[in-house]
């Protein structure tokens, strides 16, 4: 042949063959369980140079268990490739306005579902429910926030846009938002200020006010890579911002074990955040042991809680529903949200269309706190 694809599946003839080159009396019964594949030697040199596959005549014969490290090179060159193109054209995307803001944000897109309100969800949820459901159900960014909140009676201006909106994707109706934060803040002062200072923004939030946009819950990576938390914050993505040992203690707090929190430890430190996030799913949720790999991945906040409750309840209940149901994994939950995206929305828009900068939502803050 002229030209070889990279990956060949090995037939049965093949099969024999390799077998016949292997050592050992029951080789054949070992190899006949095995699936192959018949790659060009030069695309497999990691495995050639540590003697994990059989070579013959340019060809590589490699199990399939071991193909992953043939595709990720195959990735690595492909990506080094697409990114010097890539290089060698942004001066002149640069050049060009409509580009220039959607490739600053490219990184930051959040392409699953959004997570609005559907209308079978609003009233499902009430403020009264929050305190439990923050215990249960919450991941620990929307679980710091809370505990915030109910500790300093306030938020500042960055929780409460990443957790009002939170609220309001799963399914918090407006009045119970309103609720839920006039009890907490006027603990801290008076009914007339927080009307006056903060009804308005939660209003906001749900489209009630301002350009009256239907605005989506924060996804993984806007809150991971936007808006760093301040000192007195409470917003934030905890497994990127949160100071090593005090994770440590909030992740031991919730009764995972030392393995556990390790595991949970080791995925931090190497930046794996959502990873990370989805192994503390499982640990205090009860569906891996503690040094386990992790099975799911979490890309959203709402994806986070909307798995819990039907681990809890069952796919379809509401939040009281006494029911368990086996834990969807990644790849379903992606699956069966790809339906209608909406863009988040940033953080600017929200400030620009109430006339105020965050700096002024902040001062406002300091007065009222």
């Amino acid at each position: 042949m002229s030209c070889h694809p990279l990956l060949l599946q090995v037939d049965k003839k093949e099969r024999e063959f390799i077998s016949s080159l292997l050592d050992g009396p029951d080789s054949f019964s070992n190899v006949d369980g095995i699936e192959f594949y018949k790659v060009p030697f030069t695309e497999a040199l990691d495995l050639v140079r540590s003697r994990k596959v059989v070579v013959h005549k340019g060809f590589t014969y490699v199990p399939q268990d071991d193909l992953v490290s043939i595709l990720l090179s195959v990735f690595r060159t492909q990506l080094s490739h697409a990114l010097t193109v890539t290089s060698r054209a942004l001066p002149s995307m640069e050049e060009d306005g409509r580009l220039l803001p959607m490739l600053s944000g490219l990184s930051k897109r959040y392409l699953g579902q959004d997570y609005s309100v559907k209308k079978t969800n609003v009233g499902a949820i009430t403020a009264d429910m929050i305190d439990t459901l923050s215990k249960k159900s919450f991941p620990l960014c929307m679980q710091n926030i809370h505990l915030s909140l109910k500790q300093n009676h306030h938020l500042r201006h960055g929780s409460r846009l990443q957790y009002g909106l939170f609220l309001k994707g799963i399914g918090l109706p407006l009045e119970e938002a309103l609720k839920l934060f006039r009890m907490e803040f006027t603990k801290g002062m008076d009914v007339d200020t927080f009307d006056k200072k903060y009804s308005y923004g939660i209003r906001y939030n749900y489209g009630k006010e301002g350009k009256k946009t239907d605005y989506t819950p924060f996804g993984c990576m806007k809150i991971i890579m936007n808006n760093p938390p301040a000192v007195g914050d409470a917003h934030g993505c905890p497994f990127r911002h949160f100071d090593t040992e005090f994770l440590k203690q909030r992740i031991s707090s919730n009764k995972i074990p030392k393995e556990g929190v390790e595991t949970i430890m080791k995925y931090t430190k190497g930046g794996h955040c959502q990873v990370a996030c989805a192994k503390y799913f499982e640990l205090t949720h009860g569906i891996s042991d503690s040094s386990s790999e992790v099975e799911m991945f979490i890309q959203h906040p709402n994806q986070y809680f909307e798995q819990s409750q039907k681990l809890l309840n069952g796919p379809g209940k509401t939040p009281t529903s006494p029911r368990g149901v086996k834990i969807l994994s990644a790849s379903q939950t992606v699956a069966s949200a790809a339906t209608e995206v909406k863009q988040e929305p940033m953080e600017e828009d929200l400030d620009a269309d109430m006339g105020l900068t965050q700096e002024e939502l902040e001062s406002l803050d300091e007065i009222v706190s």
